[in-house]
C-alpha cells in the first residue's frame, strides 16, 4: 500500500523529530550530571503525556482533563504487579484479593498495565466520545478528580499520598528516548492517516461530517482509547524509573502544567507538542533555579517562592491572548524545509 503525500510528508516530520529527541538525549546522556539527567528523563515522560493529549485534543478539539488519571492508572498497575513480594508485605500489608502476595516480570506488569489503562479508558471514553464542548471537558475533569480520590481513599492499595516504594527501576533515559520516538511515530502516524483527517473535519464541521457518512463518535473513541493507552505507558515509565510513586503528582498541578506545554507549542501539531514540552520542562529550571536567591555576577538574587507558577501561568496567559494557535500553529517541522 503506497502513502499519500500528507503521510510520506508526516514521515520526514516524524523523522526530523526522532533525531532531535535522540540528539537531546544522547547529549544529557554523555555531558550531563547525574541531576540533569534526573531532568531530562522527566521531561521525555512530560513528552509522552503531551504527545497522548495532543492526540485527543489536536484532532477532535475537545480539551481533555483527565490525562493525569490515566496517567497513574498506568503507574499504579505497573507498580503493583512488578514490585517484589517481600517489598509489597512492607508496603501493602494489607492489600485486597492477594495483591500483596505475587510479583511478575517488568514486560508481563507493564503489558497488564496497558490493558487495565485501555479497558478504563474504553469505559469511560464511550461516555465523554457523545458529548462535545465544555460537557465532555466537565466529564473528563470528574473522572480526574473520581480516580484520585480512589488513590487517596484505597490506601490498602494506592498509599495515598504516602509513597508507594520497592519498585524496580528497570528504565533508564535511553528507555524514555525509545518510548518517546516511538510515540512521536504513532501520534503522526494516526494524525496523517484516514481517521485522523476525517477526525478533524468532524470537529471543524460535525453535521456535515456525519453527513458524509463519518462515524464521529466511533472516530473520538478510537482518539480517546489511543490516548489512554499512550499516557498509561507513560506512567509505567515513571514509575519504573523513579521506583517510588504517590498519588500527589498525578492531579492538578500535573494537568495544568501539561496543558500548558501542549498550549504553548500549539496542540494542532505533533511538533508543537515536542516544542512546547522542552520549552517548558527547561525553562521552568531556570526559574526554579532564580527562585532560590542565585548570586550572579556579584549580584545577590532575592528568594521569589512560587515564581515558576506566577510564569507558567502568564505563559499560558500571553499564549491565549496573542497566539492561540501556540508557537508553530498549524505548521510542522518538514513545513520549514520541504515545499507545500
Amino acid at each position: 500500500m503506497s502513502l499519500s503525500r500528507s503521510q510520506k510528508r508526516g514521515l520526514v516530520g516524524a523523522s526530523l523529530l526522532a533525531f532531535v529527541l535522540i540528539m537531546v538525549g544522547t547529549i544529557a546522556t554523555y555531558f550531563g550530571s547525574k541531576y540533569q539527567l534526573r531532568i531530562v528523563y522527566g521531561s521525555y515522560v512530560s513528552l509522552m503525556v503531551v504527545l497522548a493529549l495532543q492526540v485527543f485534543m489536536g484532532n477532535a478539539r475537545i480539551t481533555n482533563l483527565s490525562h493525569s488519571a490515566f496517567m497513574g492508572i498506568g503507574a499504579y498497575a505497573a507498580a503493583i504487579c512488578v514490585t517484589p513480594i517481600a517489598m509489597k508485605k512492607i508496603s501493602l500489608p494489607n492489600a485486597p484479593w492477594g495483591l500483596n502476595a505475587f510479583a511478575l516480570d517488568p514486560v508481563t506488569s507493564g503489558i497488564i498495565a496497558i490493558v487495565i489503562t485501555a479497558v478504563i479508558a474504553l469505559l469511560v471514553g464511550l461516555f465523554i466520545v457523545r458529548l462535545s464542548g465544555i460537557g465532555a471537558t466537565i466529564v473528563s475533569l470528574a473522572v480526574l478528580v473520581i480516580v484520585h480520590s480512589l488513590f487517596l481513599y484505597r490506601t490498602d492499595i494506592f498509599k495515598g499520598n504516602q509513597a508507594f516504594f520497592g519498585i524496580p527501576q528497570v528504565f533508564t533515559l535511553t528507555s524514555a528516548i525509545i518510548i518517546a520516538v516511538i510515540m512521536v511515530y504513532i501520534v503522526r502516524g494516526f494524525k496523517e492517516s484516514r481517521w485522523g483527517i476525517a477526525l478533524r473535519a468532524s470537529a471543524d464541521d460535525e453535521i456535515s461530517a456525519a453527513a458524509m457518512g463519518v462515524n464521529v463518535h466511533r472516530l473520538r473513541l478510537l482518539a480517546w482509547v489511543l490516548s489512554g493507552v499512550l499516557l498509561g505507558v507513560a506512567g509505567i515509565a515513571y514509575s519504573y524509573y523513579l521506583g517510588t510513586i504517590s498519588a500527589r503528582p498525578f492531579y492538578f498541578n500535573h494537568v495544568f502544567l501539561t496543558l500548558a506545554m501542549l498550549i504553548l507549542g500549539g496542540m494542532r501539531t505533533v511538533t508543537g507538542a515536542v516544542l512546547g514540552t522542552f520549552l517548558i520542562s527547561f525553562g521552568l529550571e531556570w526559574v526554579r533555579w532564580l527562585e532560590t536567591g542565585p548570586t550572579v555576577l556579584g549580584l545577590k538574587f532575592p528568594e521569589v517562592l512560587g515564581l515558576s507558577g506566577v510564569v507558567l501561568g502568564s505563559v499560558i496567559v500571553l499564549i491565549m491572548a496573542l497566539r492561540p494557535g501556540g508557537i508553530m500553529g498549524d505548521r510542522e517541522i518538514e513545513d520549514f524545509i520541504l515545499k507545500k
